[in-house]
């Protein structure tokens, strides 16, 4: 059984105000928050839509579309300011240590003994620097919409913003996606619902212990993402290793009758890794309309499966019809599941079809560790032809603020 830490200290806090009107979104740039300080190990990381009195928000009326906490370094006497990202491979999106959206309030976030996310490392951060923390919050304020569930998914005829007044235009043929529902927009209501303006709040709790490099082991993190486009490096020709991660992608609507899957539409990336390690916590981020997704190794085997767990009834945390949870994956330490450096990785994300789905999500969070040496295996089955279609709609995310970045060698995401 897996040792969870009962003596990790916790802090509750608090996001800035988010003030909302029926059928509003809020999604600011990235706001300065509260975080334990120190050099500590975290332990877990959640959080949910509050009201001011601190009563949690029922998704079919404060849809969390997604909150996502970013680490960074600035100077202490300049204005020198850097990214520090996660150990994942895309280029520019998904470069977050934290996050997660609708799913938050039954997801298992707890990172067992004796592991930890390691942060606030003196050695870690440059002289002349300091560490911060940024928050985004994605939140649709549904009450009194035409479509509930199209405010959701940011489908864009339910939008009043057109093409050209999006935070970034958006490309022809774009249908939904967080293009169409930028910060202050509004979803269109029924007829007769108006205003009515309250305060609304991201309430995050952080576990975490003082670091002791004795008795605790750091992790990294890796997001993986189902759109990645990768295109290898190849010196000869002068192309450098890069991954594209595209982020969203639609779900067209299928014909149940004449569907040989069930209407079920299945995409996949295969991608590899820079280094190897044991997983120790690994869960997928997706939208409603998802039917789980599967990371998969060499030869086949199952590295995690994550699978949503969707609402059932009216009250807080079981709103019907959303995604209220997803499953996730806590290897045995006496069986542990091991990524070899260099081996290939077949995400696959399945959704379905019923209906058009615009603007879903498929990211895969896993928390490796690389202490010990991961020898390759000497003999590896062969990797089964994966049949289902890939689906690699170009959309772009609005959360990638990747114009002026520069990546640098030291780890640091430079932001000009």
């Amino acid at each position: 059984m897996l040792s969870m830490s009962a003596n990790a200290n916790v802090a509750v806090l608090m996001s800035p105000e988010m003030v909302m009107e029926r059928g509003l979104v809020s999604n600011k740039n990235y706001m300065d928050i509260d975080f334990p300080r120190g050099h500590i190990g975290v332990k877990s990381v959640n959080a949910e839509l509050v009201d001011e009195r601190g009563n949690p928000l029922p998704l079919d009326e404060a849809y969390l579309h997604h909150w996502v906490i970013q680490r960074y370094i600035t100077g202490v006497r300049d204005a020198n300011f850097s990214i520090v990202r996660n150990s994942g491979i895309c280029d520019t999106a998904v470069t977050q240590y934290f996050g997660l959206g609708a799913e938050t309030r039954k997801t298992a976030t707890d990172i067992p003994d004796p592991y930890g996310i390691q942060v606030g490392d003196p050695a870690g951060i440059p002289q002349g620097y300091k560490e911060g923390w940024l928050l985004n919050v994605h939140a649709i304020d549904t009450r009194g919409t035409e479509d509930k569930m199209g405010c959701a998914e940011c489908r864009c005829d339910l939008y009043n913003v057109t093409r050209h007044e999006s935070v970034v235009a958006r490309p022809l043929g774009y249908k939904g996606g967080v293009l169409c529902c930028p910060d202050q927009s509004r979803c269109r209501l029924k007829q007769g619902f108006h205003g009515d303006k309250r305060s609304i709040y991201l309430r995050y709790t952080v576990k975490y212990m003082d670091w002791d490099s004795s008795s605790m082991i750091p992790l990294k993190i890796y997001i993986l993402e189902v759109t990645d486009v990768w295109t290898k490096a190849d010196q000869s020709k002068g192309i450098q290793d890069s991954h594209h991660c595209a982020v969203e992608y639609d779900i067209e609507s299928c014909d149940l009758k004449n569907d040989k899957n069930g209407c079920i539409v299945s995409t996949n990336v295969s991608v590899s890794l820079p280094s190897g390690g044991d997983v120790i916590y690994g869960v997928s981020h997706q939208h409603t309309g998802a039917a789980g997704t599967t990371l998969y190794g060499e030869g086949g085997r199952v590295v995690c499966s994550s699978k949503p767990i969707y609402g059932e009834g009216n009250e807080v945390g079981n709103e019907s019809g959303y995604i209220v949870g997803m499953t996730t994956c806590y290897p045995s330490p006496s069986q542990p599941i091991r990524i070899y450096e260099g081996e290939k990785l077949t995400l696959v994300s399945n959704y379905s079809s019923l209906q058009t789905h615009t603007g879903v999500m498929t990211l895969f969070y896993l928390l490796l560790d690389d202490s010990s040496p991961q020898p390759r295996a000497l003999k590896m089955t062969t990797v089964p032809k994966f049949i289902w279609p890939v689906v690699l709609l170009g959309v772009v995310l609005v959360l990638v603020v990747s114009k002026g970045k520069t990546r640098r060698t030291d780890g640091y995401e430079a932001m000009l």
